[in-house]
C-alpha cells in the first residue's frame, strides 16, 4: 500500500460498505486508493474530517436544467453550480428541453454545452417521442446518456407518449432501464376542468391519484410483457405503493424530499403556486404512506425532481402557472434533517442518494466508498444547523420552497474524483464535470 496520495481525508466517519466508522480516505488519481488508518501516509492535500462524515457522493436522478432553450430560469452551469453546493457530485438530466433531447444531433449538442461549463459529473436522458421509436435502441447507447425518459402524462413541455402502442413499442425498443413521469393523459385531460381558476389547492384534484394510479398500473403491465426494466419517477400516492412492490422484479421507484417534506393543502395555502409541481404534493395521508415504502424498502432511489420556474412565470393565475420547483441544492439537507429526525436511518440516506442510483442504472465506478471506484464524498455536519434561505440559492430562479426552514445537517465540502468542488458552502474550483459512464455502455478501450 502507498504512503503518498494525491489527497487524504483524515479522521472522518466514513461510510463503506464495510460499516460508518472513523477511518481515513487517501486518494489517487481521482480513484479511492485505500481505506482504514493511514497515519503515517503523506499527501499533497489533506482534509480534517474530524467530527464530520464522509458520505459517498450523492448523486441526483433527476433534474432539469433547462438548457437548451430556458436559460433564462436554469442552465447547465447555474444548476450544477446549485448541485455542488448542496453536496451533489452527479446528476442526471432531463430532456424536456426546446428543442427537446430526441435526436443524436440533439443529444451531441447538450454534451458539448456541458463540457468545462459543469460543476459536477452528469449524464442526461434521452426523451422518447412517437416520432423516435425506432431509434431509441441506438440513442440509449451513447456515452452519456443515462437511459430513456417518457412522459406519459403531460408536463412541462412538448415531450408526450401516451398511447398503449406507443409506450408498448417504446419499451420494446433498447434494453436499458427506462423512467417514466407516470399519469394517464386522458384522465388528466377529462379532468382539467376541475383545476379551478386562482385555487391551486385544486391541483391535485385535478391531478388526482387515480390518474397515477392508472397510469403506473399499465406502464407494469406493458414493461412485463416487453421483459423491460422500467423505473417510475416522483411516486405520489398509496395507491401506487402495492402495484410497485408487486413489480420489484422488473420496476424500481423514486419519490423526492418535496413529496416526503411538504404536504396538501397547507402547502397551498402558503406557498400558492409556488408548491405547484407534477405529480403534485397531495395529503398527509400519501406523504405517510411514501415514509412507509421508503422505510418498507419500496423506494429505491430520491431524486430531487429540480424543475426550476422564475417568480415571474409563478406568478400568474393557476393554472395558467408552470408545475416544477427548484430542488437539487436543497436536496441533501433536507434528507438529512429527516434523518436527524428519525425518519430514516443514515444508511437508507446513502442508498437512497448514491448506492441506489448506481444499482438502479449501472452506473461504472460510483456510488459507494471502496477501493477502486471514483473518489466523489459528500462531506457532511449532521449537527450543523442552519436555515434554508433565497439568498443561497444559486438557480437562476433564485427561491425555494423551503426558504426560511431550518434543517439540521448540511454538506460542508463536495469531492469529485478526488477533486474539491465545494468547501464550507463555497465553490472553490472552476466547472470540471465529466459524463457519467455506465457498464452498460461502456465504450472500448483503444
Amino acid at each position: 500500500m502507498t504512503d503518498s496520495f494525491d489527497l487524504l481525508i483524515r479522521g472522518g466517519t466514513v461510510a463503506t460498505p464495510n460499516g460508518i466508522a472513523e477511518g481515513d480516505v487517501g486518494v489517487i488519481g481521482g480513484k479511492i486508493a485505500a481505506i482504514g488508518s493511514l497515519g503515517g501516509a503523506k499527501a499533497a492535500e489533506v482534509f480534517d474530517a474530524k467530527g464530520l462524515h464522509v458520505l459517498p457522493g450523492v448523486i441526483d436522478s433527476q433534474c432539469h436544467f433547462r438548457e437548451p432553450g430556458n436559460e433564462h430560469k436554469e442552465d447547465l452551469e447555474s444548476g450544477t453550480r446549485a448541485a455542488a453546493l448542496g453536496g451533489v457530485t452527479g446528476i442526471f438530466e432531463m430532456p424536456n428541453t426546446f428543442p427537446p433531447t430526441t435526436t443524436r444531433e440533439a443529444m451531441e449538442d447538450k454534451l458539448a454545452r456541458a463540457k468545462g461549463r459543469m460543476h459536477c459529473d452528469y449524464a442526461f436522458y434521452i426523451g422518447a417521442t412517437p416520432a423516435n421509436l425506432g431509434a431509441l435502441a441506438e440513442l440509449e447507447r451513447m456515452p452519456g446518456v443515462s437511459g430513456v425518459k417518457a412522459f406519459l402524462g403531460s408536463s412541462t413541455g412538448t415531450l408526450l407518449l401516451d398511447h398503449e402502442s406507443d409506450i408498448a413499442a417504446m419499451l420494446r425498443s433498447g434494453r436499458r432501464r427506462v423512467a417514466v413521469h407516470s399519469e394517464d393523459e386522458d384522465r388528466l385531460k377529462a379532468r382539467k376542468h376541475l383545476a379551478v381558476s386562482g385555487d391551486p389547492r385544486s391541483h391535485p384534484v385535478w391531478r388526482d391519484a387515480e390518474a397515477a394510479r392508472m397510469s403506473t398500473e399499465r406502464v407494469i403491465r406493458l414493461a412485463r410483457a416487453a421483459g423491460r426494466r422500467l423505473h417510475v419517477l416522483h411516486v405520489t400516492t398509496a395507491d401506487e405503493i402495492p402495484l410497485l412492490a408487486a413489480a420489484k422484479d422488473i420496476c424500481t421507484a423514486e419519490t423526492t424530499p418535496q413529496h416526503l417534506t411538504l404536504a396538501a393543502p397547507e402547502c397551498y395555502e402558503r406557498l400558492g403556486t409556488y408548491a405547484q409541481m407534477n405529480p403534485p404534493i397531495r395529503d398527509a395521508s400519501h406523504r405517510a404512506a411514501l415514509w412507509d415504502a421508503v422505510n418498507q424498502g419500496v423506494i429505491d432511489v430520491i431524486g430531487s425532481d429540480h424543475a426550476p420556474h422564475t417568480r415571474a412565470e409563478k406568478d400568474k393565475v393557476y393554472p395558467d402557472t408552470p408545475s416544477g420547483m427548484p430542488g437539487v441544492q436543497t436536496l441533501v439537507t433536507l434528507l438529512l434533517d429527516h434523518v436527524n429526525a428519525g425518519r430514516m436511518t443514515l444508511e437508507r440516506f446513502i442508498d437512497l442518494t448514491s448506492a441506489g442510483a448506481a444499482r438502479i442504472f449501472g452506473i461504472a465506478g460510483k456510488g459507494r466508498i471502496a477501493r477502486g471506484f471514483d473518489a466523489d464524498f459528500t462531506i457532511a455536519d449532521l449537527k450543523a444547523r442552519h436555515t434554508i434561505e433565497n439568498s443561497w440559492i444559486a438557480s437562476k430562479c433564485g427561491w425555494t420552497p423551503f426558504d426560511g426552514m431550518t434543517t439540521t445537517g448540511w454538506a460542508l465540502a463536495t469531492i469529485i474524483r478526488g477533486r474539491t468542488v465545494m468547501r464550507d458552502r463555497a465553490l472553490v474550483a472552476p466547472a470540471s464535470g465529466e459524463p457519467i459512464r455506465f457498464t452498460e455502455t461502456l465504450a472500448p478501450t483503444p
